[in-house]
């Protein structure tokens, strides 16, 4: 029953900013970590945030980017991504993740742990932290 009444109250919340993004069903304020592209751990650094509703921001290997996002949950699509462009060892890492993420419909909250898929098999997996 509490938990019932707390996905009310989140529901309501959501309602009455008019933000049906990923941001308003537990997304907002933290910083994901990606672990895992497809099962497979990724080795470099990735993160990913909402800093408000309807956009997306993060760190990818090399560089920082940023744009919207204004699918309803369940569903995910990032508008353009603008990427600031400084080289480093990491860019094919880099190259996979904006890929991955581009490439994502479908999102899920849970806690501490983000994870973005598609119809084609493809997922993310994050976990909140730093």
């Amino acid at each position: 029953m509490r938990r019932t009444a707390l996905i009310c109250s989140m529901l309501l919340a959501s309602a009455c900013t008019g933000d049906e993004t990923l941001s308003a069903y537990g997304a907002a304020g933290k910083t994901w970590q990606l672990h895992s592209i497809d099962g497979a751990p990724f080795a470099a650094a990735a993160t990913l945030s909402f800093p408000e509703p309807g956009k997306v921001a993060g760190r990818a290997p090399c560089n920082s980017f940023h744009g919207s996002q204004t699918a309803p949950y369940p569903w995910f699509e990032t508008g353009p991504l603008a990427v600031t462009r400084a080289a480093c060892p990491q860019l094919a890492e880099e190259a996979a993740f904006l890929k991955a993420l581009e490439e994502m419909t479908l999102a899920e909250v849970s806690g501490d742990v983000l994870i973005l898929s598609n119809e084609a098999g493809r997922e993310m997996l994050f976990k909140a932290g730093g």
